[in-house]
């Protein structure tokens, strides 16, 4: 299925990750539904984008989280906390689908971000405890929002990626390089998941100490590695 006839829901994305993402899957061809619980508030949202980017011609929507949950691939953008509650509200919707997580629990303390163990050890294996019947990935976690939405830029980023099942890998893959300057790394089962969304505490303390947005590139990987 091409990006042009898949449609992207975001569960959740008002908020900075998630309006980054949709507003670049959109500007690939995907057709993206951003969700939110106020249907007016997304749409909102999206008309932002779509006034920001007028020479796009985005497919880029507004809507309810009903509607992004009807959508052929589906981002979770909600707060960490909330994550599974809000699969677990949608999960009939939702089986058998590619639900993407990217939220991290991190906590901030004075002056240093902190990783927070979740339930079951990541947000992404919570999510999938919620429901089980969906198909989880672990990704986008590490994406500075405010380059993700310059749609006139490429990202210099490799983006890792997690999950218990194949296929969906290789899906989420797909939708990572046609994204300019990205290169989708295929890392491996679901459990790694914990180790990916605590590092991105790491990567926000260099933000801060250095004043700069940072993106993780790793040296070793010749090229664009398939499963």
């Amino acid at each position: 299925m091409s990006s042009e006839q898949t449609s992207v829901g975001v569960l959740g994305g008002t908020g900075p990750a998630g309006t980054a993402l949709a507003a670049r899957l959109a500007s690939i061809g995907y057709n993206v539904v951003i969700g939110s619980r106020s249907s007016e508030r997304a749409e909102e949202k999206a008309k932002e984008i779509r006034d920001a980017w007028p020479a796009l011609n985005l497919p880029l929507r507004g809507g309810s989280n009903e509607e992004s949950a009807a959508c052929d691939i589906v981002v979770l953008a909600t707060p960490w906390d909330s994550a599974a509650t809000t699969v677990r509200e949608h999960a009939a919707a939702l089986r058998g689908k590619v639900v993407i997580s990217m939220a991290n629990a991190l906590v901030r303390v004075g002056h240093e971000f902190q990783p927070l163990v979740p339930p079951r050890g990541s947000v992404a294996a919570h999510v999938q405890a919620a429901a089980p019947d969906c198909r989880v990935v672990a990704a986008f976690h590490h994406l500075p929002a405010k380059e993700l939405g310059h749609l006139g830029d490429p990202i210099d980023s490799d983006v890792l990626i997690c999950s218990d099942d194949k296929a969906a890998i290789e899906t989420v893959s797909e939708m990572v390089r046609r994204i300019p300057g990205c290169r989708p790394l295929d890392s491996g089962e679901l459990s790694n998941a914990t180790a990916i969304e605590a590092f991105t505490a790491v990567l926000l303390q260099l933000n801060v100490r250095y004043k700069t947005r940072v993106a993780p590139k790793l040296n070793g990987i010749k090229g664009d590695p398939r499963a």
